[in-house]
């Protein structure tokens, strides 16, 4: 275990804002963690754990605690009770479906990219989503139609409250967009994760496809719907809109889609919204859309800009500090509150020592 102290939170997170952290803490293996606890628990400190910082907002203040970075690495097919290092795996153990088995520090699209150049379905358009592959099931991350939650296996992971390491089933994840038993309720901050493991088979993604990916289909006619295909329409139509967190600062998708019940979605569609309804009636719109529409698309907003590419990336150009940010949000949902009447809610979390 690796440790620093007094480092700039804005140099761990891809918004680049924030104060000093009091202590870093580096975990490479799981033993490191309940290390880091216990350095933790010795100078009565907080905790906040961390992987690449791409949906983490840091504060002017700091943190007077210990940021735990996860950086346990390693990517494995599991064979009965055998975890089998994917380059050594076999034809017969990369069936026609496959339990595949990532650390929490493993890099989320490498672990994509895995699957895809093998032809394995179900996580392929969430191909290019910043971050590490421990923060997936915390947020519950999705994209262009997938989530996590349709995939996932199990997670390893150290319970705080028990002191023990433990295996969680999707069942007790509570699992909804953007909210799990991880980073909601009386248990957020209680796990770190170890491994995820998601359940994959051989096969293509089907129709109907997301608004974006259907468009980017029917502009170039696509037809071959293989992982790897769709993985690479994904990674066109995100690199043609979202900025890349490594060279221009930003949290990426900064506001969560706004969720609605069928009457609402359909009071929304007479009023001329765009809607993405699923099977039972209920839809969402997309944020991004809301702000455009409000006229936001672009704007410098207290040195921080509305993407003009999409809205609903906020991109930190000469932010003073978190105080800028926070002004530019309130700007943003004050003008989609008086337009349409949503209340858009942020997607980043914030390091706190209240959390």
């Amino acid at each position: 275990m690796r440790i620093r102290e007094n480092v700039s939170i804005a140099e761990l997170t891809t918004m680049r804002l924030g104060g000093k952290a009091r202590y870093v803490l580096i975990a490479e293996t799981p033993d490191d963690v309940q290390k880091a606890y216990d350095f933790a628990k010795e100078k009565h400190l907080p905790v906040w754990v961390m992987g690449g910082g791409a949906n983490t907002i840091g504060r002017d203040e700091g943190y007077a605690g210990v940021i735990l970075l996860n950086r346990m690495k390693g990517i494995f097919v599991r064979h009965g009770d055998e975890l089998i290092e994917v380059d050594q795996a076999s034809s017969e153990e990369l069936g026609d479906e496959i339990i595949l088995v990532g650390m929490g520090g493993e890099i989320w699209d490498d672990f994509v990219k895995f699957a895809t150049d093998r032809g394995y379905t179900g996580i392929e358009a969430m191909s290019l989503i910043p971050g590490t592959l421990g923060a997936a099931p915390v947020q519950n991350i999705g994209a262009y139609g997938q989530d996590v939650a349709q995939v996932i296996e199990e997670v390893k992971a150290y319970d705080l409250k028990d002191n023990q390491m433990v295996t969680l089933k999707p069942e007790e994840m509570e699992m909804g967009y953007r909210h799990t038993r991880f980073n909601h309720g009386k248990d957020a901050g209680r796990f770190v994760i170890v491994s995820v493991a998601v359940r994959l088979k051989k096969g293509e993604l089907k129709p109907p496809f997301y608004n974006s990916l259907q468009k980017y289909i029917d502009e170039y006619r696509e037809t071959d719907f293989s992982p790897k295909n769709i993985r690479r329409m994904v990674s066109e139509i995100r690199n043609g809109k979202l900025p890349d967190p490594e060279q221009i600062a930003s949290a990426g998708s900064f506001f969560k889609n706004v969720y609605l019940s069928k009457d609402e979605a359909d009071k929304a569609e007479e009023n001329g919204i765009p809607i993405w309804r699923n099977i039972d009636g209920t839809g969402k719109v997309n944020s991004g859309w809301l702000i455009e529409a409000c006229g936001l698309k672009g704007q410098k907003l207290h040195g921080m800009r509305v993407s003009d590419k999409a809205a609903l990336v906020l991109i930190n150009e000469e932010a003073g500090g978190y105080f800028d940010l926070e002004a530019a949000r309130a700007k943003i949902v004050d003008a989609v509150k008086e337009k349409f009447g949503f209340i858009l809610e942020q997607e980043p979390v914030e390091i706190s020592s209240n959390a």
